[in-house]
């Protein structure tokens, strides 16, 4: 008694199917995606041996697995220079994070302006509003610090503020 012919492709791809995915691992370098090649080449395999006898159907199927391991090589490949060109081109159009330097240069000439400006203003209310605005302290820590009370402290970082805004020819803010 013969076997079907199916069963025989079946037992033929059964045998072979562990050496075919390390065949197209070998090539591909992913073994799920090599697992997938050897699953569509049996089906494109059992198809072709359907319509026509097939000779050598080792041969057959290793060069079905070659084939489309080339191809999905290939395809990976062309995805991976696609995705890098379109990632530099994407770094390219963003706008660099930092200012213009005619931004730069305003923002150091307006530095240079406040510095002089803190540096006509008496010693107290300089030591208190820098306290205050660069130091983030509270007033009470700048009345301790000074030796004054809270009100004298809160009344020499407002007029130092009064002062360095006059100065500086800036409104005060809303």
């Amino acid at each position: 008694m013969s076997v079907p012919r199916d069963r025989a492709l079946l037992a033929i791809y059964s045998a072979h199917r562990n050496a075919l995915t390390s065949y197209a691992n070998g090539i591909l370098g992913d073994r799920g995606h090599a697992e997938d090649i050897v699953q569509e080449a049996w089906l494109r395999f059992d198809a072709a041996a359907g319509s026509r006898p097939v000779e050598q159907p080792v041969g057959y199927l290793y060069r079905i697995v070659r084939n489309l391991a080339l191809d999905g090589r290939r395809k990976l490949l062309r995805e991976q220079r696609y995705l890098s060109l379109g990632v530099d081109r994407q770094a390219e159009e963003v706008a660099e994070d930092r200012p213009t330097p005619e931004i730069e240069a305003a923002g150091r000439d307006d530095v240079r302006a406040m510095r002089e400006v803190m540096d006509a203003l008496p010693e107290k209310m300089r030591i208190a509003l820098e306290m205050h605005r660069i130091g983030d302290c509270t007033i009470k820590d700048i009345a301790d610090y000074l030796g004054i009370s809270v009100g004298s402290a809160h009344a020499l970082v407002i007029k130092g503020l009064e002062q360095c805004r006059a100065r500086l020819r800036r409104p005060p803010p809303e």
